[in-house]
């Protein structure tokens, strides 16, 4: 099944993309391992949170159409967030993917939300971490995720949502209820 996920994400990917998946599904995994997720849904979902992002603009609405997803809003206007939506609908409706943690893992993975599943932390750092990101604080992200999931998700809370504020850009309620929940 996974050779079967990894030829279908050649087809729908650019090199660059595809080699992000396979960065952090082996990141989902190691994290998996250190901290007690399930290792086959961290890969699977690690390798498929992306599906849709170089998906065209029609492929989402029909996504979201098919799924009853209606998008709010801010995430109408903000192209950035499709793909998170739009992919846990592609799982579940092409690939007959109907496990919760791993539609929720992948929905969340830009967002992040509170009351994430230990699967949800595990995939949204792996996208934070895997070996091909190159930003500023990577290290200092890489470095917490070995000690705690919790803490490093309220530091990339807090650094996505700084880089949300410096731009000008709205913050989507998803990302501040996590952040919210982790002060408290």
């Amino acid at each position: 099944m996974i050779e079967s996920y990894k030829e279908l994400l050649r087809s729908r990917l650019s090199d660059y993309r595809y080699h992000h998946s396979l960065c952090v599904a082996d990141s989902a995994v190691e994290l998996a391992e250190r901290y007690g997720a399930d290792k086959e849904k961290a890969l699977v979902a690690g390798l498929l949170h992306d599906i849709t992002k170089e998906a065209d603009v029609s492929e989402h609405f029909e996504l979201f159409a098919e799924g009853g997803v209606i998008p709010t809003e801010l995430e109408r206007v903000n192209r950035k967030l499709w793909h998170a939506m739009s992919g846990a609908e592609y799982i579940k409706l092409k690939l007959n993917i109907t496990d919760k943690e791993i539609y929720d893992a992948v929905r969340y993975h830009t967002t992040a939300r509170a009351g994430m599943s230990l699967l949800e932390k595990v995939i949204y750092i792996a996208d934070f971490i895997s070996a091909d990101r190159v930003y500023d604080d990577v290290e200092i992200v890489r470095e917490l995720a070995e000690k705690s999931l919790d803490e490093t998700m309220l530091y990339t809370q807090r650094y996505s949502i700084n880089e949300l504020l410096q731009k000008g850009a709205c913050i989507h309620p998803d990302s501040v209820a996590c952040y919210n929940e982790l002060l408290l």
